[in-house]
């Protein structure tokens, strides 16, 4: 067999080692990745290996089969959580500006942060809401499959070596006051004051799986399409249009569009830059 014949045997072994792997921890752990891409399933598989000292697939599939305890260090890596308190302020910036002047206009409002991770959008996005005097008519849903992460999300503390960060992101987004107004600090954490917490509901939901929301006046979803094939995209972009309400909002991350899916066509662009969309 010559190199490339061999190359060639490797990958399908590989493909078909990483069906089975993804086909066992949806029939037992109940989470579907099957649908996700496949270049960074590749990654992340990797580093779940290296974590776990598994040289390939099937001794980590063998792991992940007998060993339950093993599965939740492999999920840590299948759910990639990377964010910050305001990531792309001028996303928010143009939420501010160009979103909530319309949100205003109701007499309450429904937000999904889908795909939230530890909670950082959400919590930027309940801090947008009160500067804009419209939180104490607002209820936050904040959904992952990641329920470690969601317990960082639910108490809303964060390493206080992030504060320059998260603060300079806010300034940046347009923010009215000073972040410190938002949290408190303790000696290696500071936490996000129970005036936006209360706001929040944070569940869990699979954009693989389960079903949408009802009436939602705003959809925020970053900088997580990218991780789907075009076959989850296309049901997430359905999932979302089933749950958005008449003239509602859709807001997607740098790297994501709307426009490749079946279900384009029920969008308009508010902005190109930021990827914010309204129902027709």
């Amino acid at each position: 067999m010559d190199a490339e014949m061999m190359a060639k045997y490797l990958q399908e072994a590989t493909d078909v080692e990483l069906d089975l792997l993804l086909e066992a921890i949806y029939r037992i752990y109940h989470y579907d990745f099957r649908d996700y891409a496949r270049s960074s399933l590749r990654r992340s598989v990797a580093q779940a290996q290296s974590a776990l000292g598994s040289s390939t697939i099937t001794h980590l599939l063998a792991r992940i089969i007998h060993e339950p305890g093993v599965f939740a260090e492999v999920l840590r890596h299948l759910t990639i959580q990377v964010s910050d308190l305001f990531r792309d302020p001028d996303y928010f910036r143009l939420l501010r500006e160009k979103v909530m002047p319309h949100l205003a206009t109701y007499p309450s409002l429904r937000i999904w942060v889908a795909g939230c991770g530890r909670g950082e959008e959400a919590y930027s996005i309940a801090i947008v809401l009160h500067e804009e005097g419209l939180l104490d008519r607002s209820l936050i849903y904040a959904t992952d499959i990641d329920c470690e992460a969601m317990k960082i999300a639910k108490a809303g503390a964060y390493e206080i070596g992030r504060i320059d960060r998260f603060s300079e992101n806010y300034l940046r987004s347009g923010g009215r006051a000073s972040l410190s107004d938002y949290y408190t600090t303790g000696v290696s954490r500071v936490a996000f004051v129970p005036m936006l917490r209360k706001h929040i509901l944070f569940s869990d939901h699979s954009l693989a799986t389960d079903s949408a929301f009802a009436e939602m006046h705003l959809v925020s979803c970053r900088n997580v399409l990218i991780y789907f094939d075009r076959k989850l995209q296309g049901r997430t972009i359905r999932l979302f249009r089933d749950s958005l309400c008449p003239r509602g909002f859709l807001g997607l991350g740098p790297k994501e569009t709307v426009t490749a899916s079946d279900h384009a066509s029920f969008l308009e662009t508010l902005t190109n830059d930021e990827r914010i969309y309204r129902v027709k």
